[in-house]
């Protein structure tokens, strides 16, 4: 039987806008005072997206700000399971479309030049 897909909502956005901080560039400075140093940008994408990573100690900050736990910050979501259970089939899928898939997947190396 197949198992639930776990996935969670991050609600990082709406418990700022309980403690009135409704700009991105609120939560930097808060964020600096308890040692967590983020670009505007990097403040911008926790805010406004869904993290894949997170160190704990910016979500410990993030907590402290907010007078929360995680578990107020990370709603944990069960999805239904797909049609097919994992690590049971003998199918192999086609090697070229694992590539491209992979392929996807892997982040590009940065390319830093002096100035």
């Amino acid at each position: 039987m197949p198992h639930p897909q776990l996935n969670y909502q991050w609600h990082l956005r709406r418990l700022l806008a309980d403690q009135g901080i409704f700009a991105t560039t609120g939560l930097g400075p808060l964020l600096a005072e308890r040692g967590i140093t983020l670009s505007e940008a990097q403040v911008y994408r926790l805010v406004t997206g869904t993290p894949e990573r997170l160190s704990l100690r910016t979500l410990m900050a993030l907590c402290d700000i907010l007078t929360c736990t995680p578990n107020d910050l990370i709603e944990p979501i069960a999805e239904p399971a797909s049609g097919t259970a994992t690590g049971t089939s003998t199918h192999r899928p086609d090697t070229a479309a694992a590539t491209t898939r992979a392929k996807t997947r892997t982040p590009r190396r940065a390319d830093i030049r002096p100035r």
